[in-house]
């Protein structure tokens, strides 16, 4: 296999993967900022240990609280289903913005043949 065929084996796995990950992209935006509204409203795994058990009360409040996005929604948003659904966008965006630094980083390229 000369380099020429490595290099177009290697572009074409590449863009077979990037229709890939839009797609997943795209799945997960419509899963964040429209379906994360219905989501359950019921206390998730901890707080509702915190509740059975009885020290729920002694709970603080973290100390991102008071942040922009804070408790599930966008600060200064009043509608509830627009504040979720915003929200989930930026988490999947700012997810998918460092994960693709991050796999940049880690990619290995494709060794130069010396012929």
């Amino acid at each position: 296999m000369d380099g020429r065929t490595m290099f177009k084996s290697w572009r074409s796995e590449v863009l077979t993967n990037r229709k890939f990950y839009l797609s997943g992209l795209v799945v997960s935006l419509f899963l964040a900022g429209v379906i994360s509204f219905y989501a359950s409203s019921s206390p998730d795994g901890l707080e509702k240990v915190a509740n059975d058990i009885g020290f729920i009360q002694t709970a603080k409040e973290h100390t991102n609280s008071k942040g922009t996005l804070a408790d599930y929604g966008v600060k200064g948003i009043e509608n509830e289903r627009a504040t979720v659904g915003i929200a989930g966008v930026i988490g999947v965006v700012g997810t998918a913005i460092v994960a693709g630094f991050g796999f940049r980083l880690l990619a290995r390229k494709p060794k130069k043949d010396g012929n």
